[in-house]
């Protein structure tokens, strides 16, 4: 009997957790979902976020992203951010050459023997040897090419090269040589940059095959020097330089204004958002005005009341100060930028601005959308589910998804195409789950009716505990 007794006890203390507990995890638990296609052809595809999700998502991690097949087994994914991507590109720059004559002096033999002769802003007007006494000016050869890239400048400042392209006489059916090649600054202090082999062969019908480029590290010059450790020196036809420029390409990125409300204290716009959206960028937007106004940007926060009987009381949270503007001044209209921060979430952003309840201006927030990576292993079509407050995050490690695929691989995958945003209908709290004081009530509400379930059901089992009790008694006197 006691074994009994204490069995009961256990059970009924462990009740209230298990009515408590989180329901499974299946498409229904969910206030939103979008029909996701694709080829079934690959097995990792990836999709960058709509903007519907960042805003009916319900947590600011996306916790309660869900790829559900047509079983509603949940699919394995991972959320990258976009990594800067850049473009690189090229510009010709023509060279100008001067031949270097000497009497068969080779490589760094006729550096000391150099007249070199350049204009006010130090382009070269003439390059030339020195005859030593004794010497035969009849019997010069070419030596080295000594080439001025200051065409290329940019401002001022040497452009950064990283290979010379070199064009032999349109006489020349064949050629072979090792070249070296220095660069310098000055005309005086010259850096061994590398060697190169060169070869040319022309057929009789006029195909060509070569290897006339000179490669090395992008580096900034203004001089170069050629010359012949192997093979006999050239007088190209014209030699081009080219230099790499980086461009950086632009992030896809989000956007969505907001409007003013009044806010909990006077003169305080509040402006609602959703706690998923990972804000990089905040901007005013004005009407036709001219206005300069010195804010503060934050938001409120509930926390305990230091006295009184009230527990709660809500907070001015300042996140940033600016002076935002718009000033139309001859004819055009300067505006101030928006500002950069470091990815904030919140479901609400405050302006506090003396001017702020007259003007009452628009709110616009900025992100990066992430890239959503799925593991399609499942039997399609696919949804993607979400908006659902109390979900534990199911996001991988990308090689929990991928595994073996590198960044640009993954950008590369196949893209899935999106559908409309539906609304969970069959979700009873789907109409009202935009909210998040329903959600906290919706808590509240099962956590209220889990320990009136425990009472009743305690009130019951003590019942029964007496009863027992009073027919062992009845069973004694007897």
């Amino acid at each position: 009997m006691k074994r009994s007794y204490a069995t009961l006890a256990s059970a009924l203390c462990w009740l209230p957790a298990a009515l408590a507990a989180a329901p499974g995890d299946t498409p229904a638990d969910y206030t939103h979902s979008i029909p996701l296609t694709v080829s079934g052809k690959n097995a990792v595809v990836q999709l960058r976020l709509p903007q519907a999700v960042y805003l009916n998502a319900r947590t600011a991690g996306l916790s309660d992203l869900r790829v559900f097949d047509a079983r509603s087994a949940s699919m394995p994914i991972a959320l990258l951010r976009p990594p800067p991507q850049s473009h690189t590109s090229r510009r010709d720059i023509a060279v100008k050459i001067f031949p270097v004559m000497g009497a068969g002096a080779r490589g760094g033999d006729v550096v000391g023997d150099l007249d070199i002769r350049t204009a006010p802003d130090g382009s070269l007007t003439s390059v030339s040897t020195r005859v030593r006494s004794g010497g035969n000016a009849g019997t010069e050869k070419l030596t080295a090419l000594v080439l001025d890239l200051r065409e290329g400048n940019d401002g001022g400042r040497a452009a950064l090269i990283d290979a010379l392209k070199l064009s032999p006489p349109p006489s020349t059916r064949s050629y072979t040589a090792r070249v070296a090649l220095e660069v310098s600054d000055d005309l005086k202090r010259w850096d061994t940059v590398g060697y190169s082999d060169l070869s040319w062969l022309v057929n009789s019908g006029s195909d060509t095959l070569s290897n006339d480029r000179i490669s090395f590290t992008p580096r900034a010059f203004r001089y170069a020097r050629l010359t012949w450790p192997q093979g006999q020196p050239l007088q190209f036809e014209r030699i081009i330089a080219e230099s790499p420029a980086q461009t950086e390409l632009a992030q896809p990125v989000e956007q969505l204004t907001l409007q003013a409300k009044p806010g909990r204290v006077p003169g305080d716009l509040v402006y609602a958002s959703a706690v998923a959206i990972p804000v990089e960028r905040l901007g005013l937007q004005f009407g036709d005005q001219n206005i300069v106004m010195p804010a503060t940007l934050g938001r409120y926060a509930e926390v305990p009341a230091p006295t009184g009987i009230q527990k709660m009381e809500w907070q001015f949270r300042p996140l940033l100060r600016a002076t935002f503007f718009q000033i139309n001044q001859g004819g055009q209209r300067r505006t101030s930028g928006d500002i950069t921060v470091d990815q904030v979430h919140a479901a609400n952003w405050v302006l506090r601005s003396p001017a702020a309840a007259d003007v009452k201006p628009q709110l616009r927030v900025s992100w990066t959308p992430s890239t959503l990576v799925l593991l399609a292993g499942g039997t399609g079509p696919y949804a993607l589910a979400f908006g659902r407050a109390d979900a534990k995050s199911a996001l991988r490690d990308l090689a929990q998804v991928a595994p073996g695929f590198s960044a640009s691989e993954v950008y590369a995958v196949e893209q899935a195409l999106a559908g409309p945003l539906k609304l969970n209908i069959g979700n009873n709290t789907a109409t009202e789950a935009t909210s998040g004081a329903f959600l906290a009530g919706s808590s509240a509400r099962t956590r209220m009716w889990a320990l009136w379930g425990a009472l009743l059901l305690g009130v019951a089992v003590l019942g029964f505990m007496a009863w027992r009790l009073v027919r062992q008694m009845k069973d004694e006197q007897k």
